[in-house]
């Protein structure tokens, strides 16, 4: 946990941006994966870790505005929760290192609640992203699961929204952590990878080094000899030679702030040259993204900046014609690079996605786009100094796209189709950091710990090769 201070303060901004009523905060349940106590491992909702730092299942932060009081509802262990798991600090121990003065049983939330709505109380909570939460809520509110969604409040959304968002020294030091974590996990995949060995060996040894660092992952490894397709996980596939691997993972630490790195490198010492043209392109588009970061900017015209860079490299090596504004206005770089350039970053690898992307990502006067590519882009609005955000872009060939594009004739304009097809046993290619906005344009997290020259990644696979 940070010092008590930081969640005091991070409660009293949130009281004076609501200004009245209850905000209820529920904690995670322990969640089973096969039968009732075979459980997953716990992870504590993110929005009661950054108001209360208590990382523990079963309880409900509650603060009510108006009687202004703050309690934790809980229960303590029983004598077989302690035989079977050990003592833990108690529920009152642990909201004390928060600010929390107020402990009460998990029974009394529901009085408590109920003489709130009698006092006619303004109640507020964001919409529940696990079935046990909404089941609880449900039941303490007396509404179906089904119209928790309307009833979760705006306000609450906006207000979590814009605090964390803008990151604090102690979270900018907490997420360094994470990516130094997550550099060592993709060293180490560098340094595993070979021929003949399965993606799950290599990614088995990523997890361990996830572990090693203190935490856990921030989201399921992505390491695969397909980097075509987006998220492939890895599984028992051979590593083949003349082919790249690419691992997209991250690091979560003991406090839950998330890494996020993506390097892709040859399975064998060294990229072939057609690997080096494609790679290179990637690492371009990507530097003249990381060059526009600064507040002010809206990330979306980041993103057009990164595909623009795409198209023109694709253009020196005969796959794409034509303007490179215009093929992008156009949507024709979607042929290749098919998702959005990064996401915000923080407790959440994809921070805050579960309160919606119109809140987080885009505005009232800037809303997602429907279209094929951009659909897929998180964060669409203005940077501000403080936000933590990934640069991830990529170049993906992916035979059957490119097939059902050719039989529609699809910008054909932009597209030199036979070029493309030659490129359907390449994979893909994508190169990700994780950036601090500054006040005058952007830091890399965590140190250059992580190479991305051909020349650096390719000496580290002739020594682990040797």
């Amino acid at each position: 946990m940070f010092n008590s201070e930081v969640y005091i303060e991070r409660r009293k901004q949130l009281k004076q941006q609501l200004g009245t009523g209850i905000v209820l905060l529920p904690g995670n349940e322990e969640s089973s994966m096969n039968y009732k106590d075979n459980w997953y491992h716990f992870r504590q909702d993110s929005n009661f870790l950054y108001f209360t730092g208590i990382d523990r299942a079963s309880l409900f932060a509650l603060i009510d505005i108006d009687g202004d009081r703050e309690i934790i509802f809980g229960d303590e262990l029983t004598m077989d929760d302690i035989v079977w798991m050990g003592p833990k600090p108690t529920i009152e121990e642990q909201a004390a290192l928060c600010g929390i003065k107020d402990v009460l049983p998990l029974k009394e939330l529901a009085s408590y609640i109920e003489t709130a709505s009698l006092k006619n109380q303004r109640l507020r909570f964001v919409p529940p992203y696990r079935s046990e939460t909404a089941i609880q809520l449900s039941t303490l509110l007396n509404v179906p699961v089904a119209g928790l969604k309307q009833m979760a409040s705006v306000d609450l959304i906006k207000a979590v929204v814009a605090q964390r968002s803008v990151k604090t020294a102690e979270e900018i030091a907490e997420i360094e952590k994470a990516v130094d974590i997550t550099a060592a996990m993709h060293l180490q995949a560098m340094r595993a990878t070979a021929a003949g060995k399965t993606e799950a060996e290599v990614a088995a040894l990523v997890h361990a080094a996830a572990i090693k660092g203190g935490g856990n992952l921030s989201f399921p490894i992505i390491f695969t000899g397909n980097g075509q397709i987006l998220h492939n996980h890895y599984g028992n596939n051979v590593l083949n030679s003349g082919r790249l691997a690419l691992c997209d993972a991250g690091a979560e630490t003991a406090m839950h702030y998330a890494g996020d790195l993506t390097r892709t490198f040859p399975v064998d010492a060294v990229f072939t040259n057609r690997q080096k043209e494609v790679y290179e392109i990637v690492k371009g588009a990507q530097a003249a993204a990381i060059a526009a970061l600064r507040p002010g900017i809206q990330f979306r015209d980041v993103h057009f900046i990164a595909c623009e860079q795409l198209v023109l490299g694709l253009k020196q090596i005969g796959l794409m014609k034509g303007d490179a504004k215009e093929a992008v206005a156009a949507g024709a770089h979607t042929l290749f690079f098919q998702c959005g350039l990064g996401h915000m970053m923080g407790l959440d690898v994809h921070d805050m996605e579960n309160l919606g992307e119109e809140y987080v990502g885009y505005t009232p006067q800037l809303k997602k786009s429907r279209e094929f590519g951009l659909k897929s882009l998180r964060l669409g609005r203005e940077l501000q100094e403080g936000f933590v955000v990934t640069i991830e872009p990529g170049l993906y060939f992916i035979p059957e796209l490119t097939a059902r594009w050719e039989s529609e004739n699809r910008h054909a304009a932009f597209i030199n189709y036979d070029a493309a097809k030659d490129y359907n046993d390449f994979g893909g290619v994508r190169i990700e950091d994780d950036y601090l906005v500054t006040a005058n344009g952007s830091r890399l997290l965590g140190g250059d710990l992580l190479p991305r020259s051909i020349e650096e990644i390719e000496s580290i696979r002739k020594e682990a090769l040797q």
